[in-house]
């Protein structure tokens, strides 16, 4: 390791929201070396960085306060305008040159305000959202990263510490837009895989060789490799991404979209499979959980997995 590499390497990460996605990520930091002060306002989120090696702060300011580099990713936009400007916020750590990675999948609008203020305040933030949550432990993660590029590539020993790799996207807002994108096709997709076992079942062929062959086949997806095995399960609870919580990213396509007057006639479809979903009481379940709304659709009864 050449002396560059070490100096990056010592800088201090900041984590500020361990979910399903921040505790996989600030763990593989922790493993890369880097030590790591992390912030949740569930207690028992940040025991668990403690217990993988990383440090607890008392707040997001805190934690600000502690890191060269801090990373924000979090479920909701009021949870992301706390995090900015609420009294224990990043504005209030008062934390001059703090680079900030900002991981959540947010509407670009909201995003840029953030930047603004933040810009004035002395600080970076960069709009990096990620791709891939269902895999994060495994660092199977994409960044889309956007926003100052000297700030940007001085990250990159963290990015790559959490993620299989990244891609710079230009101007802020860029990585928003990308992540948009993905997740319009991680949405059809995801009901694709789960018309496509439907329509298997509802023909009589065994759910686990639908998955087994259709792996295998030119029809196959990442989505279907990731989400089918639940649907073969018949079993979506331990979610990776829940009902409830997707349909935010929904809301934000969909009015992304028309502000655009783009048409989205697939996603517009999709939508109300999701919407089947929350109706169906699967708000707490796995986004896979739209096989079960189809399968009643379907009128198809399944025999309970062994």
């Amino acid at each position: 390791m050449n002396s560059k590499e070490t100096k990056t390497n010592s800088m201090t990460v900041g984590v500020v929201g361990l979910g399903f996605m921040g505790t996989a990520i600030s763990a593989n930091i922790v493993k890369d070396g880097f030590s790591v002060w992390g912030y949740d306002i569930l207690k028992e989120r940040t025991d668990m960085l403690v217990d993988n090696g990383g440090r607890a702060a008392a707040s997001c300011r805190e934690a600000a306060r502690q890191a060269d580099v801090l990373l924000v990713s979090l479920a909701s936009l009021s949870a992301f305008q706390d995090v900015v400007w609420g009294p224990e916020g990043l504005l209030a750590s008062g934390r001059k040159g703090l680079i900030v990675l900002e991981c959540s999948t947010l509407a670009v609008a909201d995003k840029e305000k953030a930047w603004s203020d933040m810009q004035r305040a002395g600080m970076f933030l960069l709009d990096c959202p990620i791709s891939g949550g269902a895999r994060a432990a495994q660092k199977d993660l994409v960044v889309y990263g956007s926003g100052h590029q000297g700030s940007y590539e001085r990250c990159l020993p963290i990015i790559q510490a959490f993620a299989r790799s990244n891609y710079y996207l230009g101007e802020f807002g860029n990585g928003s837009k990308m992540k948009l994108v993905a997740n319009l096709l991680v949405a059809i997709h995801n009901v694709s895989a789960a018309e496509a076992m439907v329509f298997g079942m509802k023909a009589g062929l065994d759910p686990e060789m639908i998955y087994k062959v259709m792996c295998d086949s030119s029809g196959r997806s990442r989505m279907f490799e990731v989400r089918a095995p639940r649907m073969v399960k018949n079993d979506y609870d331990s979610p990776s991404m829940k009902v409830k919580i997707f349909q935010k990213d929904l809301s934000i396509i969909d009015e992304y979209a028309k502000s655009l007057k783009c048409p989205t006639p697939l996603f517009s479809n999709s939508i109300q499979v999701y919407t089947g979903a929350m109706a169906k009481g699967l708000e707490e379940q796995d986004t896979a959980s739209v096989c079960a709304v189809l399968e009643d659709w379907a009128r198809l009864k399944r025999s309970p997995v062994k």
